[in-house]
Order: C-alpha cells, then sequence, then structure tokens
C-alpha cells in the first residue's frame, strides 16, 4: 500500500493472542476491504469467495465515483452474500447489525458517494 494511506497494521497485531487492538476506524475499512481476501485466501473456496464478494461490495460502494447501474447491481447481490455467509458462519453471529448491509446501497443511491458529504451539507 502506498506510504502514509493507513496505519502500521502489524503493530497492532498481537499473534499470540490472534488478536488485533488499537485499530482505527479508516484501519477497519483497509482490512475490510483489501487484506481481508488475502488473509482467507487458503481458506476452501466457498468461503473465501463469500468473504471476497463482502469485501468488494465494501470497495464498491466507499469509491470515489458510483455509477447507478452499478449501484443496483449492488443492491441485487447483498442479499445473495449474506446467504453464503449465513451458510458458513453460525446464525448466532447474525444480528440486525449484519443485515443493515442491505441497505447501504439504497442509501447510496439517495444520499450519493459518502466522500461528499462535505461539499454540500444542507443540500438534501
Amino acid at each position: 500500500m502506498p506510504d502514509g494511506y493507513a496505519s502500521n497494521i502489524a503493530r497492532c497485531a498481537n499473534p499470540e493472542k490472534g488478536t488485533l487492538h488499537g485499530i482505527k476506524s479508516h484501519d477497519c475499512h483497509i482490512f475490510m476491504e483489501c487484506l481481508l481476501p488475502i488473509a482467507f485466501w487458503s481458506l476452501p473456496d466457498f468461503v473465501w469467495s463469500a468473504l471476497a464478494e463482502l469485501s468488494q461490495f465494501f470497495k464498491y460502494l466507499c469509491s470515489n465515483t458510483l455509477r447507478t447501474d452499478d449501484v443496483v447491481r449492488m443492491q441485487e447481490n447483498i442479499p445473495i452474500i449474506l446467504c453464503k455467509l449465513e451458510k458458513i458462519l453460525p446464525s448466532n453471529f447474525f444480528d440486525s447489525m449484519e443485515h443493515l448491509v442491505i441497505h447501504l446501497p439504497m442509501e447510496v443511491l439517495h444520499g450519493g458517494p459518502v466522500h461528499y458529504w462535505w461539499m454540500y451539507p444542507f443540500e438534501r
């Protein structure tokens, strides 16, 4: 990654305990969008592909430019991705927060890209 793009995530990792600590929100986005597919590439194909699709969803959602037809396609694909994850992960993992991701493409269609909130704070 480019220098200064993210903090040194290696400093936040504790390999003995298998935990991450002190990660800022931008670092979580970096992990979710870029490092998640790399970290889990050795898992079985059906597990890795579901995690990679979720990662790609967030990468497209947080991109600088969005096309309406791409957002509509993302809105159609996210329930399928969540169903794949529900087949893999235990049921007690899912609560209302995991299902809120279904509403994010619709909010992007109504409000526009997230990066431009500061340009038009009162024009909605």
